[in-house]
């Protein structure tokens, strides 16, 4: 049985799951869907259609499902999902998505978001991400699995964080970061790889040696980055890391990469 506090406002049309707790002042709003064994801790409000799956804990003066921060917002049906799972601590924002986009914004499983992240319109999330305090992600973002941003961190509206890449605090994104890369600095650049998270997600020392091999020829290499873009394919099936950071350049994008410190046609 669900357990909701008094003070409460729980609108008509709510679906509240199994064992959740709802506390002093929160706010439900009529088309919010809450799974199981959720808790709002106190002074959380939920609007829009959002949908907050099982297992989630949220803390005081969260605000999930509010409307995009978007100047051609007419108070479409657009939507918020939110994964199992996830911490939501002090004062998050999370808004819907827009009808300009795929119209839902979505945010994985087993997510940690520290006191005032913010979550933009449209942006997908990925599962088991961490946003320190104040990381931001501008509408549009695409984050993958396993990101690390660091607190008072802001990414560019429509960039992509690759898989297991990790942003450094108080930095700025204003491209598009390779997975498993590590950025750092006011105006964000490439400064290696997260050799950190790739040992925690077990890779051995040889995969680790491949994979920074890889990285070398290709940030540091002779002759212009288009080239040893090129010349670096060949090494696609070495190992399902260089594979994946291939497919990721390669993908279509809104944004420029992040590369590093010296412009893309750098050179040891």
């Amino acid at each position: 049985m669900s357990r909701i506090d008094p003070t409460a406002r729980i609108e008509d049309g709510a679906v509240i799951g199994e064992s959740t707790e709802i506390g002093p002042f929160c706010m439900v709003g009529s088309h919010v869907v809450l799974g199981p064994n959720c808790r709002l801790i106190s002074h959380v409000s939920i609007t829009g259609h959002t949908t907050i799956g099982a297992n989630c804990t949220i803390h005081p003066f969260a605000a999930l499902g509010g409307a995009p921060q978007d100047m051609g917002y007419e108070n479409e049906p657009t939507r918020l999902e939110i994964g199992d799972g996830c911490t939501i601590r002090e004062s998050v924002t999370m808004n819907v998505g827009t009808p300009k986009d795929v119209g839902v914004t979505r945010i994985g499983a087993r997510g940690f978001f520290m006191s005032y992240s913010h979550v933009g319109h449209d942006c997908q999330v990925g599962d088991d991400v961490i946003f320190a305090n104040s990381a931001t992600l501008g509408g549009h973002c695409k984050v993958g699995d396993f990101v690390y941003i660091g607190g008072l961190s802001a990414v560019h509206q429509f960039a992509r964080i690759g898989r297991q890449a990790m942003i450094g605090g108080l930095t700025g994104i204003r491209g598009d970061v390779i997975p498993y890369g590590f950025v750092n600095g006011q105006h964000g650049h490439l400064e290696g790889l997260n050799v950190v998270g790739m040992r925690r997600r077990k890779f051995t020392r040889e995969r680790l040696a491949k994979v920074r091999s890889f990285y070398q020829e290709l940030f540091y290499g002779p002759g212009l980055f288009a080239d040893r873009l090129q010349r670096v394919q060949s090494h696609a099936s070495d190992d399902p890391a260089i594979e994946e950071i291939l497919a990721f350049i390669g993908e279509d994008k809104h944004r420029p990469l992040c590369l590093p410190e010296g412009g893309p046609n750098r050179s040891a």
